[in-house]
Parts: C-alpha cells; structure tokens; sequence
C-alpha cells in the first residue's frame, strides 16, 4: 500500500553555519534505511566537513550553485539544473561559496547516517 508522507523532518547540519535539512525519506521521518531523500537549503558561505561516507550520493540542484571537492583538491561546480554524483568510500567536501548559495536534493543509498557519513574530525 502507497504511504503518504505529509511532512518532512528538520535535521541539525553540520558546518560553519546554519544549513536547512528537510528529510522526506529516511532513517528519521520514515524510518526507512534504504534510501534517504532530503532538501538542503544552504547560505552563501556554507562549508561543511569533508566526509568519506559508506552510502552512494546523488545530488539535483535545483537553484544556485552547489561546490563539490574531491580528495584531489579538484572543485566540480554544479548549477541548477546539472546533478552529481559521488560514490560511497570517497572523500568528497560541499559547499556553497557564491552569493546565492543553493537548493538542492540529495539522495543516498542506503539512507544517510551520522554513523556511517564519516565526517573530517574538526
């Protein structure tokens, strides 16, 4: 039987300054552990930790621009309307350096976790 989600759940960010999460899908709002589907609002400025998580990410901006550091120290920079995807066991690095910071989706499979994304000690 479908299951209607009504509502997303807020989920504490980590990096230098407030970020929004809304998890649709996932470990907390849905219980569910396969699959976690969230909309990220980030400020211009916002960086976070690099992170080697065990989950695949696939990542749809929808507005602004979203920043994408490999452990090359190479930057992919993906515009509203490209995605990204980043492979679990990599290290990757987000941020949203330009003025109008971004909005974007991002999916992980299976679900995101703080126990398995692995963050950079800070």
């Amino acid at each position: 039987m479908p299951r209607h989600i009504p509502e997303p759940t807020v989920i504490s960010a980590a990096g230098n300054m407030p970020k929004i999460i809304q998890e649709y899908v996932g470990r907390v709002n849905s219980q569910t552990e396969s699959i976690s589907i969230a909309r990220m609002k980030s400020p211009s400025g916002w960086i976070e930790p690099g992170q080697q998580p065990e989950f695949d990410e696939f990542t749809i901006v929808l507005a602004g621009v979203l920043h994408v550091r490999s452990a090359d120290g190479s930057v992919i920079r993906v515009a509203a309307g490209e995605a990204v995807m980043v492979s679990r066991g990599e290290w990757v690095q987000y941020s949203t350096p330009e003025a109008e910071g971004a909005e974007y989706f991002a999916v992980c499979v299976p679900a995101f976790s703080p126990e398995t994304v692995h963050r950079d000690p800070a």
